[in-house]
């Protein structure tokens, strides 16, 4: 059954963005937001008859601001802006990012403060539906004066060049995608060309993809740290709620509790209740509650900023109908230079995305440590899960594998909104830098899953050596999810396979569905 469609003219989800993204929702515009956009334009055309200055309406663009176009150049102005500014380098970016950007700037437009004509926005949508991705290049951006060269590339096929990819897979020249899906090329009206390239649209489409599959990750790794600690025949006596009560801390109190609904019904962590001599576990189980749940509470601050964003206008200028109000007082009509295209309400989230994958990572290779080390005399497992130690090596370069993944983890978390480089001859002195940070925060998001995928394969081997106990019925369903995928270790194998099908069973939030 087709996802429901999407109407443009208010705020959109993080749910909206990954169906338009992920699974061909289709995008149209409502009534109310088309009435929005018209009244918006008649301001800017006005603007072109005043004889005023206008930024980016009649003028060049960053420092050239200062300089006039005559009026029988303005559509030049607007094709040339789109052309020139289209620059990315690198590999490009995945259809899914692309499609989730091209939604963010038609919902951006939609809300009637950029100027635009509604074709335009109803163009955007157009491709949207018929399966028209650009090819955007993913380097860039620096994140402060809108994602201007992702965002011309996409505007490049809008008016019928560039390149794109169809719905069928091929790639192809922007005019014959349009020709194919009978479409017509746009002409660029005064602002329209500014309009489209100016705004965050990569960087929060990026992070409102982020945000979904980093909650996926986060509870599958929930999952596997439930799983490990049975593994690791741990104590369940730290996830006491009156600890998380004197802690008052939100994330903690929240892992310990889903940790507790995980574990709960374990006759794993009933065998050794009475008379275990060990006091304490390692940090990486017994303080999985205090560093996940600073991890989840970043969640959260990232989420609330992204949600803020999906509902934003990032252009610059802003333009104001008659019709609009500044806190509560009715405004005359105006266009208005600002700095809403300024990635860095953004770009500290997303760095501090990264920072929090890289404790969730961290912390799981640290158990996977633990467990493959076998240190644990009251918890006698065989050397890194092998069937025979020494004639067969088990487990041991999954730990190996789990550590170079955290490696690179550490390095992805150094901020990149914190160096500046200026642009524009000045005129741009300060940039966020927000499409590297989502870029660095996919990247380390990437790794985690992998490193969580270890976890399951080794608490998963260790579950069995443990037999015929068995743990809690949340956590034997995730077991039941990587017997399903990884059969257990009896002789050594190549650990490759095994790892990417885990890796793919968490992207695919198999082991959330319990």
């Amino acid at each position: 059954m087709p996802p429901r469609p999407i109407r443009l003219g208010g705020p959109l989800s993080i749910e909206h963005v990954s169906l338009v993204a992920r699974a061909d929702a289709r995008v149209s515009l409502t009534p109310a937001a088309t009435r929005r956009i018209t009244d918006s334009r008649a301001v800017v055309e006005a603007a072109t008859r005043d004889g005023q200055a206008h930024y980016g309406i009649n003028t060049g663009f960053g420092s050239l601001s200062q300089t006039r176009v005559p009026a029988d150049q303005l559509r030049d102005l607007q094709r040339n802006l789109v052309r020139s500014h289209a620059a990315g380098v690198g590999p490009p970016l995945p259809a899914e990012v692309v499609r989730a950007t091209m939604l963010l700037l038609a919902a951006s437009l939609a809300r009637g403060n950029s100027g635009v004509r509604p074709v335009v926005v109803r163009a955007l949508c157009d491709l949207l539906n018929a399966g028209i991705t650009p090819v955007v290049p993913e380097v860039g951006s620096v994140g402060a004066s809108g994602d201007l060269a992702p965002l011309a590339h996409i505007a490049l096929v809008l008016i019928g060049e560039g390149h794109a990819t169809t719905r069928a897979g091929r790639t192809v020249s922007g005019a014959r995608a349009l020709a194919d899906a009978r479409l017509d090329a746009l002409t660029l009206e005064a602002k329209e060309g500014l309009a489209l390239i100016n705004g965050t649209h990569l960087m929060a489409a990026r992070a409102a993809l982020l945000c979904r599959d980093a909650s996926i990750l986060f509870e599958s790794a929930l999952s596997a740290a439930a799983m490990c600690i049975d593994a690791c025949k741990a104590t369940d006596a730290f996830l006491d709620p009156r600890v998380y009560d004197a802690r008052n801390q939100p994330g903690p109190a929240y892992v310990a509790s889903r940790l507790r609904q995980l574990l709960r019904g374990s006759r794993i962590v009933a065998s050794h209740r009475r008379g275990d001599p060990r006091v304490q576990d390692p940090y990486s189980l017994r303080c999985a509650p205090a560093v996940l749940g600073a991890a989840w509470d970043t969640l959260r601050y990232v989420e609330s900023a992204v949600i803020h964003e999906l509902g934003a206008v990032t252009d610059n200028p802003l333009v104001f109908a008659a019709t609009s109000h500044v806190r509560g007082n009715r405004a005359a009509s105006g266009v208005v230079s600002a700095g809403n295209f300024h990635g860095m309400p953004l770009a500290i989230p997303l760095d501090t995305l990264a920072i929090a994958l890289s404790h969730l990572a961290g912390i799981a290779e640290r158990r996977i440590y633990f467990l493959l080390a076998a240190t644990d005399r009251h918890n006698p497992l065989p050397a890194y899960l092998s069937p025979k130690p020494g004639l067969h090596s088990g487990l041991m370069i999954a730990q190996y594998t789990a550590a170079a993944c955290c490696n690179e983890i550490v390095g992805l978390a150094a901020p990149a909104s914190v160096a500046n480089i200026p642009t524009s001859a000045g005129m741009e002195d300060y940039n966020s830098f927000g499409p590297r940070a989502a870029a660095k925060a996919q990247r380390a998001l990437d790794l985690a899953r992998r490193v969580v995928a270890v976890e399951f394969l080794c608490a998963a081997q260790a579950i069995d050596h443990h037999r015929p106990l068995r743990s809690g019925t949340l956590v034997e369903r995730a077991h039941a999810v990587v017997r399903r995928l990884v059969p257990t270790l009896t002789v050594d194998r190549p650990l490759t396979p095994d790892i990417e099908r885990l890796a793919h069973a968490v992207a695919d939030a198999q082991f959330i569905s319990l």
